[in-house]
């Protein structure tokens, strides 16, 4: 697993774990707040991060439900890289975008490792995770959902489904008292995807 970190000048001990590629815009929007970001860089997003096997939506592979373990290597990599740091881990965030937000929330209901969860336009129309979610109670302390207001406009019917979705997974959250906010932004799935992290980002960052 390869990993990024970026650490800032004064951290608040708030470690913000999170499936990115290239962070440097998301970490400029971050880097007075004390947040320490781990970035995985190196996920087959279809096959490491969707829960279980399901029908692809575009061109190309399948989902190939390989999320198990991903997140076993994953929770592997926690203790010698939190160690690394320097400094003592007062909070543990799991954040993600698009498909990578999906697998956020799927993971806090896993293992009780993260005590927040980011899913910004997190790809929770997948196939059977709302009844998931109803069955399996998240072990996080608070969640941060959001959506761009035309992601629904698509033509693709599963994906559709995404705001009702969405929608559905707070209102599962609030109903077994999980303090949750679901976050409506401007503009379709492509639009300001680090804005959105951030947001969320500091969202929880302000609930510690």
């Amino acid at each position: 697993m390869e990993i990024r970190v970026c650490k800032p000048e004064n951290p608040s001990g708030h470690i913000v774990w999170i499936h990115e590629n290239n962070p440097s815009e998301l970490w400029n929007l971050l880097n007075d707040t004390g947040v320490t970001l781990i970035c995985v860089t190196d996920a087959d997003w279809n096959r490491d991060l969707s829960p279980w096997p399901a029908e692809k939506v575009f061109r190309g592979a399948d989902f190939a439900g390989g999320a198990s373990e991903h997140l076993a290597d994953l929770l592997k990599s926690i203790p010698d890289t939190e160690e690394s740091l320097g400094y003592p881990v007062k909070f543990r965030t799991i954040a993600g975008y698009s498909l990578a937000g999906l697998f956020a929330l799927w993971a806090s209901c896993v293992t009780d490792c993260f005590d927040g969860v980011v899913s910004a336009s997190g790809s929770l129309w997948f196939d059977g995770f709302t009844e998931f979610l109803t069955a399996n109670r998240t072990h996080a302390d608070a969640v941060y959902l959001s959506l761009g207001d035309a992601e629904h406009k698509t033509k693709n019917p599963r994906m559709a489904k995404v705001e009702d979705c969405t929608r559905g997974c707070c209102r599962i959250l609030t109903e077994q008292g999980i303090p949750c906010i679901f976050a409506m932004n401007p503009g379709g799935h492509f639009t300001d995807p680090a804005g959105r992290l951030a947001k969320g980002i500091r969202w929880i960052d302000e609930r510690i």
